[in-house]
């Protein structure tokens, strides 16, 4: 289940949620070095991650689950950001270059439908990236942040589930090594956490990201099925059926699958199966 768009902004401005941006942004970044000249959708709620593509990329959209709610973004300019279904995107086939999903493949309740959705809206050579609490780390255990809701996920399941929906893990980065804690001086120190536990604690991360490349099969060409000619049979009636004729006579048309003996004419008029 979503969490409220409300609740989620009001998480990204407090202290904790601007620590936790800063720290997940940063890796995005590190994935992302350059988009110049590409089309960036955030889905889920990728609000907070997507402001240094802005004036990058040639268009940076935001489209948010209807069950989550939207918030106005950016809060400056015209906005770029819209209420969608997340099964159902209002966006053509092959349209976007990265696709940046937070706070969404945790909560969703339609999981195939939504990544089939970005797999029809990516280009061929676009990339997914995917941010998803770990189920090891402490942030999927508090439920005060929004990364304490909806279905964690290991490293392995993450990557299953990307490769179940026709995608093909790339690459796999980790943030949030810090406690979700509200103390000023653990803040602080937000980097020091980041860069001891990416050297030695690696599977206790707060997020892994992963980004993974679309899935495109080879297509065989293949004959198409030669339907077999239909033949024209003339089934006798019972005479006085309303039909023209002395008996009567309808025109069916038959497959050649259905043998002409298979029908015989009795001595009323009637046809019967010959078995």
């Amino acid at each position: 289940m979503y969490t409220d768009a409300i609740d989620l902004r009001e998480f990204y401005e407090s202290s904790l949620g601007q620590v936790a941006r800063r720290m997940i942004r940063r890796r995005v970044r590190e994935l992302w070095p350059d988009v110049r000249g590409q089309v960036v959708l955030g889905v889920g709620y990728a609000a907070p991650y997507l402001r240094p593509f802005r004036e990058e990329a040639e268009r940076t959209i935001a489209l948010m689950p209807a069950s989550q709610g939207v918030v106005y973004w950016p809060s400056e300019g015209p906005g770029l950001s819209a209420l969608a279904d997340e099964a159902e995107l209002p966006l053509p086939d092959l349209s976007v270059d990265r696709v940046l999903l937070v706070h969404g493949l945790e909560c969703t309740e339609q999981l195939r439908p939504m990544m089939r959705e970005i797999w029809r809206v990516m280009a061929g050579g676009g990339r997914l990236l995917v941010v998803a609490p770990n189920r090891r780390g402490i942030w999927a255990r508090i439920d005060r942040t929004p990364f304490g809701h909806g279905s964690p996920y290991s490293p392995s399941q993450l990557k299953h589930a990307l490769r179940e929906n026709m995608f093909v893990p790339e690459r796999t980065a980790r943030a949030l090594f810090i406690p979700p804690v509200k103390s000023r001086f653990l803040l602080g120190s937000a980097p020091a956490w980041e860069e001891i536990g990416e050297r030695w604690f690696k599977a206790f991360a707060g997020v892994y990201l992963v980004e993974a490349s679309k899935q495109i099969y080879a297509g065989v060409a293949r004959k198409a099925p030669v339907r077999p000619k239909k033949r024209r049979l003339i089934m006798p009636m019972p005479s006085g059926a309303g039909m023209p004729g002395a008996a009567g006579a309808a025109h069916v048309e038959h497959d050649d699958e259905v043998p002409t003996a298979a029908r015989v004419q009795g001595d009323d008029g009637y046809c019967r199966g010959a078995g």
